[in-house]
């Protein structure tokens, strides 16, 4: 089976999960609600996309392989001058800015607990990205790297939180 093919299935998983579970759910809260609840949703569907697919089809063979364990060296790879590091660090702080800039606004948190959550989001990718594959490994960088991502989408959501809450009310009213 090719890997289009396999990250397919996961697509469709994906979207036969939003239409059956989440979207009735989330509609019947408001316009609002379903707008920020859906923009976080195919946010995490991307990071999925880009981090672990294909998951559903990797299932039935996450034991065939070793598992690597995790890299605890902070930015070993940085500072050994092992492939285009600048870049993969660049990438996991990028992707993580629209996790701590939507999470407050999707859900009230507080700076501590974005973190903690932009954190464990992390931690799970890298825990189970090496059960997908025998390719792919776990890296603290990354989870150092993805929390940073997540601090600097927060600091932006205080940024443009006036905005929002502006945007919010209109949605709200109208």
């Amino acid at each position: 089976m090719s890997n289009s093919l396999k990250v397919f299935i996961d697509i469709i998983v994906l979207i036969a999960l939003y239409a059956t579970v989440f979207l009735n759910k989330w509609k019947a809260k408001g316009k609002t609600e379903l707008l920020i609840n859906s923009l976080m949703y195919i946010y995490i569907s991307l990071v999925l996309y880009v981090t672990l697919m294909p998951i559903i089809t990797s299932l039935p063979f996450i034991f065939n392989h070793p598992y690597t364990p995790m890299n605890i060296i902070p930015f070993d790879d940085y500072f050994s001058g092992r492939g285009d590091t600048v870049r993969q660090i660049l990438l996991n702080v990028i992707m993580m800015i629209p996790f701590g800039f939507l999470l407050p606004v999707a859900k009230k948190q507080s700076i501590s607990s974005c973190l903690f959550r932009t954190f464990l989001f992390s931690l799970g990718i890298e825990l189970i990205q090496p059960l997908i594959n025998g390719f792919r490994s776990a890296d603290i960088t990354d989870l150092i790297t993805n929390t940073m991502g997540g601090l600097l989408g927060y600091m932006l959501y205080l940024v443009f939180k006036p905005l929002i809450n502006k945007i919010m009310t209109h949605l709200h009213t109208s």
